[in-house]
């Protein structure tokens, strides 16, 4: 592995994405990418008992999709990279316990997606493991009762405010030959402008969306232009206008080859405020979604900045302001 720059990590070796597995909540499922999910649950509940086993639920269908579609199993895996919002990453540790591979639990708010990949990328690259399994979850109703209003309470919301994906993505990395391959990381740093509103996520995460996308054409001395797809995470209809005149202002204008799959995830007249976050939103789209057009040669080069919000309420509430980072993943068309 070569680090370029300040930021970036570029692969010397050839890393390969093996296969991926989704699994979402019903209002994703209806979402104009529905049809490109695994598994898709017509309530919340996902036929558990609560919030949080519903998320489990759905972390647990994406690992096992994504491992049934190569025919492995859990002891075929080197190492397991996941990440969740909830407090001490409980999603993410209980489904550890039960499939007992060795196990890096991780957390970067909604770019834990990116972290996850960037991070079991480079431990392939040096040799510390042939095949990584990285996942991340999130719920709407676990994500609300933890960092806002239980849902049950009712509480209004104002159009500025995102709407976190019910969902799951997991992806094997390895070694072997395949159609997709990951080429490069751009490490995110905190980048905090102030916003202490929870409401209005967009606007907190597009700077450190642009500081990320920034560094690394610079890092790699590129263009937009070099990219057929630049997809950040979790911005939506607030913050990926910011995002646009940020990175126009610094000299790197994008048009049509941008986009934010917080509003591909969803349809405009679904009832999402400013459109989809959380840790699943990026996951979901570019494991459900991005990978086989890659695959199907539609994309033969993609940077996807997975952005997240580092928001503690206990924080919010001592009149602190919200740090934000985002993690960025280049994938290439294998030729």
């Amino acid at each position: 592995m070569g680090q370029v720059g300040k930021q970036t990590w570029q692969f010397q070796n050839d890393i390969f994405v093996h296969s991926t597995g989704t699994a979402v909540g019903p209002i994703e499922a209806k979402g104009p990418l529905g049809h490109c999910f695994d598994i898709k649950y017509d309530d919340l509940h996902c036929g558990q008992k609560n919030w949080e086993l519903a998320e489990r639920q759905l972390m647990e269908d994406s690992i096992n999709v994504c491992l049934e579609k190569v025919n492995l199993k859990y002891e075929d895996i080197d190492i397991f990279l996941a990440g969740d919002l909830l407090n001490q990453n409980v999603i993410a540790n209980y489904v550890a316990r039960g499939n007992q591979i060795p196990f890096l639990c991780m957390f970067s708010a909604c770019s834990t997606s990116m972290e996850t990949l960037a991070v079991g990328a480079s431990l392939i690259e040096g040799g510390f493991a042939s095949k990584v399994l990285a996942a991340v979850s999130s719920h709407n109703a676990t994500a609300e009762r933890q960092f806002r209003s239980p849902t049950e309470y009712g509480g209004q919301k104002p159009p500025t405010a995102n709407f976190t994906v019910t969902g799951a993505g997991a992806i094997l990395i390895g070694k072997d030959k395949n159609s997709v391959k990951i080429t490069a990381a751009t490490i995110g740093r905190v980048v905090d402008y102030g916003i202490s509103n929870p409401y209005d996520m967009g606007s907190a995460m597009a700077p450190a969306a642009a500081d990320t996308i920034i560094n690394h054409f610079r890092d790699l001395k590129r263009t937009p232009k070099d990219y057929d797809l630049i997809l950040t995470g979790d911005l939506s209809s607030v913050g990926a206008p910011i995002l646009r005149k940020m990175l126009s202002d610094e000299g790197f204008p994008v048009h049509s080859n941008y986009n934010d799959c917080g509003l591909m995830v969803y349809h405009s007249d679904q009832n999402v405020f400013a459109g989809g976050s959380g840790c699943a939103c990026s996951a979901v789209v570019t494991y459900g979604h991005i990978i086989d057009l890659i695959k199907a040669g539609a994309l033969k080069r993609v940077l996807v900045v997975a952005t997240g919000a580092l928001l503690s309420p206990m924080m919010i509430q001592q009149k602190e302001t919200i740090p934000t980072i985002a993690h960025g993943v280049v994938f290439e068309r294998v030729e």
